[in-house]
C-alpha cells in the first residue's frame, strides 16, 4: 500500500494505491485511518474499490455499515472511487446515492472527483 497525501482548498486528503485489499475488516479500515492521520496529517481517505473487499458492497454482510459507522464516529470522511454499474443491488443503488448526498461517504467514478469530494 501507498498513500499520497494531497491538498486542495487548504484541505488534505491521503489517496491510497496498492493492488492488494486494504479494507477488508473493520479494523483494518481504522488501522487505515490510524495511518492516513500520521503519515499524511488527515482523516479523508481517497481509496479504489479495488482495494475494498468485495463483501462491502454486499449490504447484507453488514461490513459497510459496520466501518461507516466507525469512520463517522473518528470524525473521517472516505471516498471511494470505480465503476459501480455492474452491481444489481436495489438497496446499495439507493445507499450509493444517499451517501452522495451526505458530507462524509462518497461513491464516485474517478479519483479526481473522489479528491474533489473532500476538498470542496
Amino acid at each position: 500500500m501507498e498513500m499520497k497525501p494531497i491538498e486542495r482548498n487548504n484541505a488534505a486528503c491521503a489517496v491510497i494505491q496498492g493492488s492488494d485489499i486494504v479494507i477488508s475488516d473493520p479494523q483494518s479500515a481504522l488501522d487505515l485511518l490510524v495511518t492516513a492521520q500520521y503519515e499524511a496529517g488527515t482523516r479523508n481517505i481517497v481509496i479504489d474499490k479495488g482495494l475494498v473487499a468485495e463483501d462491502f458492497f454486499v449490504l447484507s454482510t453488514g461490513l459497510a455499515g459496520e466501518i461507516l459507522q466507525k469512520y463517522i464516529n473518528y470524525r473521517a470522511r472516505i471516498a471511494i472511487f470505480g465503476d459501480f454499474s455492474h452491481y444489481t443491488s436495489k438497496p446499495l443503488h439507493d445507499f450509493i446515492y444517499e451517501s452522495n448526498r451526505g458530507r462524509d461517504v462518497f461513491f464516485v467514478s474517478t479519483e479526481d472527483e473522489a479528491v474533489e469530494m473532500l476538498t470542496r
